[in-house]
C-alpha cells in the first residue's frame, strides 16, 4: 500500500517512509528482493539524492541509528565529514569574516554521506552497495519529473548553479526547472557508477576526489578524503513518556529532542493536547534547554559535557526549575535552516534504520564538484570563528550538527523510528510528534496536528512562536496570555517537516505515515 502526502500504511512485512515517492518505491524494491532495512535505506537515500538534491546527495553528510532484534541498544553510525587540512580559523578572522559564509570552501567538510553507506553494508547489509545504486542511477541517466521544490530550489540558487558544470546539469540548460519537467544528471550517474564498480575509492579518490579538492581551492586535501572514515559511536538514550528514546550524541544536537520532553515530565506527567498548559510547557522545555546548544554542541572530543551529562536528570530538573507558568526569557541559538532529508524502514524480520542526510542549506554551498555531477554541502558552516570556543572551526574537527534521528524502544522492543528535516527546528518538531504520538495519537492523526517552531527567544526576548493556522483559537489566545507573542501562518508549512514515521505495535503491526505538507512525502507498506 503506497500512501503519498497524507494519509498512513499499516502491514505486517516491510514498511518505509520517506520525503519522495521514488525514495519510497527504491526502498520497498529493495525489501521485495530480499534485502533487509539497511540494504534498501542504502538504495532509498541514493535515489532520495539524485531526483530531490535540494534536500541531500552524495556531498552531504550522513547519521543512522540501526535496531536489531534481540539488541539492547541501537547501533549509531556518525557518518558527519571533519574539515580539510588547510582550514583556518585565523585566516578567516584576518579576512574579515565574522562568521563562515554559507558559500565559502571553508563551509564544505569532507562530506560523509557516501563513506556511510559502506560502512552500514559492511556491519548490516546483506547486498552489494553496486546493485543497491542501480536505481538511482537509472533516474540520473533517463531523467526524472521535477517536484515544486526542485524548481524553488533551483530557480533561487540559479546564480549558484551557472558556476559549475555539476550546477548547471541541474538547470537542463533552460532558465528555469518547472514542475513536471524532465531532468537528467549524466554527470551523476557517472559518478554513481563509479562508485559501484570502485567501492568507496571511487568517490574518496581518483577524479572525483580531485574535483572535490579542487572546488575548496585545496582546503580539503587529496589525503583528507583518502583518510576520511565514519564512526561507530555509543547511542544516548533516555526513558521518556513510557518508552526509551535514543538519538546521536554530539557533534549532533539530537539530544535536545530527548532533553525537551523529560524536562516537560518534570512540569506535567502527560501531554494533553487540548490543555493549553501542555503546549506552553512543552514550548518552555525546548526554550529553556535549547538556549545552551551553541556552547556545548560539537565534536564530541571536545565537548564541554559528555553526552550522558547533557541528559543527567539532576541537570535537566535545575533547568525545568526556572520554568513558569508564563513565558521566560533564554538565550538563543542562530537559526541554522537546513536542506535535509530522513527516511525510515522496518523490514519483515524487525531490523529497522533511522537515516537522515543532508547538505545543510538546500542545495549546500552551492559549490559544484567539478564534473562529477553533484553540489558540496556547506555543514562546515555550522562551526564558529570565535577564538577558543569549543565549536571553533578547526581542521580535522567536525562541526555543531543539526541532524537529530530517533529511535524509541518498549521492553526491549523496536515502537517508532522518527525524523524529521528542518534544520534547528528538528528538536522542536520531533518533541511535538513524540508527545502527540505518547499521548495515542494514531500515526496519520500526529502528522496532520498544526505544529509551531521558534526561532526568537535571544536574552531578554520575550517568547516568539510561529504556529500554524489549525491551531485552536483557545489554545494560541492562552499562549499570548502567558507572554507568548504569536504569529498564526497561512497553510500548512512544508519547512516544518516532513517528517517521516513508522510505528510498530505489540503484534507487529507497521503503520508508516506521510506528512501531508511536502507533496512527495510517501509511506509504503507491504
Amino acid at each position: 500500500m503506497l500512501t503519498t502526502g497524507r494519509g498512513q500504511a499499516e502491514g505486517f512485512a516491510g514498511a518505509v517512509a520517506s520525503p519522495h515517492v521514488l525514495t519510497s518505491l527504491a526502498a520497498m524494491d529493495v525489501l521485495s528482493r530480499g534485502g533487509n532495512a539497511v540494504d534498501a535505506a542504502i538504495a532509498a537515500n541514493a535515489v532520495q539524492g539524485t531526483v530531490a538534491p535540494e534536500t541531500c546527495g552524495i556531498g552531504g553528510d550522513l547519521f543512522a541509528l540501526v535496531w536489531r532484534p534481540g539488541a539492547s541498544t541501537p547501533d549509531a553510525l556518525n557518518a558527519s565529514g571533519w574539515a580539510g587540512s588547510n582550514v583556518s580559523a585565523e585566516s578567516m578572522r584576518s579576512d574579515g569574516h565574522e562568521t563562515i559564509p554559507n558559500d565559502h570552501p571553508a563551509s564544505v567538510s569532507i562530506p560523509g554521506a557516501v563513506a556511510g553507506w559502506f560502512s552500514l553494508a559492511e556491519r548490516f547489509g546483506t547486498m552489494d552497495v553496486g546493485s543497491l545504486l542501480a536505481r538511482a542511477t537509472h533516474h540520473a541517466t533517463e531523467g526524472f519529473a521535477a517536484s515544486d521544490e526542485f524548481s524553488r530550489a533551483t530557480s533561487t540558487r540559479r546564480e549558484d548553479l551557472l558556476r559549475s558544470e555539476s550546477g548547471l546539469e541541474l538547470l537542463g540548460g533552460s532558465e528555469t526547472v518547472t514542475i513536471g519537467d524532465r531532468v537528467r544528471r549524466p554527470l551523476l550517474a557517472g559518478t554513481l557508477t563509479r562508485i559501484a564498480h570502485e567501492g568507496r575509492d571511487g568517490f574518496y579518490a581518483g577524479s572525483v576526489a580531485g574535483d572535490i579538492s579542487e572546488a575548496t581551492g585545496g582546503l580539503i586535501t587529496l589525503a583528507d578524503l583518502d583518510g576520511y572514515r565514519p564512526e561507530f559511536v555509543e547511542p544516548i538514550g533516555k526513558q521518556v513518556m513510557g518508552s526509551v528514546g535514543w538519538t546521536i550524541g554530539p557533534n549532533s544536537q539530537g539530544y535536545l529532542t530527548l532533553a525537551t520532553l523529560r524536562i516537560f515530565e518534570m512540569l506535567q506527567p502527560s501531554f494533553d493536547p487540548d490543555d493549553p498548559a501542555s503546549h506552553h510547557h512543552l514550548v518552555e522545555a525546548y526554550r529553556a534547554i535549547a538556549q545552551e546548544r551553541d556552547d556545548v554542541v560539537t565534536d564530541a572530543r571536545h565537548a564541554p559535557m559528555s553526552a550522558t551529562e547533557m541528559l543527567d536528570d539532576e541537570r535537566l530538573a535545575v533547568i525545568a526549575a526556572q520554568i513558569g507558568e508564563t513565558a521566560g526569557r533564554f538565550g538563543a541559538p542562530d537559526p541554522k535552516p537546513g536542506g535535509t532529508a530522513y527516511l525510515c524502514v522496518v523490514d519483515a524480520g524487525g531490523m529497522g534504520i533511522s537515516l537522515i542526510q543532508s547538505n545543510f542549506h538546500g542545495l549546500g554551498s552551492g559549490i559544484g564538484a567539478g564534473a562529477s555531477g553533484f553540489l558540496l554541502h556547506n555543514r562546515g558552516a555550522g562551526a564558529t570563528l570565535m577564538s577558543g570556543h569549543p565549536n571553533e572551526l578547526e581542521p580535522g574537527k567536525r562541526p555543531l550538527h543539526t541532524l537529530s534521528p530517533t529511535i524509541w524502544t518498549n521492553d526491549g522492543r523496536l515502537r517508532l523510528v522518527l525524523g524529521t528535516r528542518g534544520g534547528h527546528q528538528q528538536p522542536q518538531l520531533l518533541a511535538q510528534m513524540a508527545a502527540h504520538l505518547a499521548q495515542g495519537d494514531e500515526p496519520w492523526r500526529a502528522q496532520a496536528r498544526p505544529r509551531w517552531t521558534t526561532e526568537a527567544f535571544s536574552p531578554g526576548s520575550v517568547s516568539a512562536l510561529r504556529m500554524e493556522a489549525d491551531y485552536p483559537s483557545g489554545i494560541v489566545a492562552d499562549l499570548r496570555s502567558r507572554g507568548h507573542d504569536v504569529e498564526i501562518v497561512d497553510g500548512p508549512t512544508g519547512g516544518w517537516g516532513p517528517i517521516s514515521l513508522i510505528a510498530i505495535d505489540h503484534d507487529g503491526l507497521r503503520t508508516a505515515a506521510a506528512d501531508p505538507r511536502v507533496d512527495t512525502s510517501s509511506a509504503l507498506v507491504d
